[in-house]
């Protein structure tokens, strides 16, 4: 016996990491009787035809909304604005119109005076990536097992929120609710700031005349690789992030500084108990996240490795 799919047509407003994890999971669930997309570029416009992942790829925005009641933007948050903007008159009486930005009180601030009248607008984000982007990055598994945090508005529809629960849970995520700001506050700590240390310690490396690009490549095999792997993530979506969560981010800098500057003075006055009290709590904050499945336990970050063959005798 089939079943109705959750959403007639779902709209996908950009076509890279998210986006196509997104249609590829859809898809995968039955969650929508059809998927659209838009993208900016032509090039990726004919890839996404390509891939055969989608069942339109179409040319601009106000296009791919029409008939759609589940829209998402699946771009940089600084675009996302005007892109509200520009879509607004060809939205569909009772469509959702949602996001994936990891900032979201700047795309309550931007998105929300344009949504319509009779249009639910409810912010999502999906804390879920990887530092890949483009048409060919996304895989129907990204979110299973993975957060997606809800910020509507007071006073938004509860069916549509529920319903937009339902889509994201159907794709695999655990779902939360909360506000936009307390949204970013947790962020910048779990994600935002770990971003910014990944391409300061990155770019520092990069600038220390006395260790070469090679030795620095050559000897990544430490912690230096597994920060290099976020600071490989998309510049654009980045600067956008950090420029949107701006009070938020700087008051958590401020207190990391403090820190740095705790371990700082541990370390010159040869304080090691003052160290070793540090790194024995953080170290059970990973274990923490191990147990409730948000990362791997097994060795080396569970990264595949050659077999060591035996020499011939």
């Amino acid at each position: 016996m089939s079943t109705e799919p959750l959403f007639k047509r779902v709209a996908l407003i950009g076509f890279g990491l998210i986006g196509g994890s997104i249609a590829r999971a859809a898809r995968a669930q039955g969650l929508a009787g059809e998927i659209v997309t838009s993208a900016r570029s032509a090039k990726t416009r004919a890839r996404v035809e390509e891939l055969r992942v989608v069942d339109r790829v179409l040319e601009t925005n106000a296009e791919a909304v029409k008939g759609a009641d589940l829209v998402i933007l699946c771009i940089p948050v600084g675009a996302c604005g005007p892109v509200a903007e520009e879509i607004a008159p060809f939205l569909e009486q009772d469509a959702i119109v949602s996001d994936v930005g990891s900032v979201k009180g700047a795309i309550a601030r931007d998105m929300g005076p344009h949504i319509p009248q009779g249009v639910h607008f409810v912010p999502a984000h999906p804390v879920a990536g990887t530092e890949h982007s483009g048409p060919d990055s996304g895989f129907a598994e990204l979110f299973i097992n993975r957060w997606c945090i809800l910020t509507p508005p007071e006073g938004t529809d509860a069916a549509a929120v529920e319903k937009l629960r339902e889509f994201w849970a159907g794709l695999g995520a655990k779902v939360e609710i909360m506000t936009p700001d307390h949204h970013d506050l947790v962020l910048a700590i779990t994600s935002h700031l770990p971003h910014l240390i990944a391409y300061t310690i990155v770019g520092t490396a990069d600038e220390l005349a006395q260790v070469t690009s090679s030795e620095v490549i050559k000897f990544s095999a430490g912690g230096f690789r597994d920060f290099t792997r976020i600071a490989a993530s998309d510049p654009t979506m980045w600067r956008d992030v950090f420029l949107a969560n701006k009070e938020a981010v700087l008051e958590m800098l401020g207190t990391f500084n403090e820190d740095l500057s705790k371990l700082t003075r541990a370390i010159r006055r040869n304080d090691g108990e003052a160290l070793f009290e540090h790194f024995t709590r953080t170290r059970a904050i990973r274990r923490g996240i191990v147990e409730i499945g948000q990362d791997s336990a097994a060795p080396d970050f569970g990264r595949p490795h050659a077999n060591l063959t035996k020499k011939p005798e």
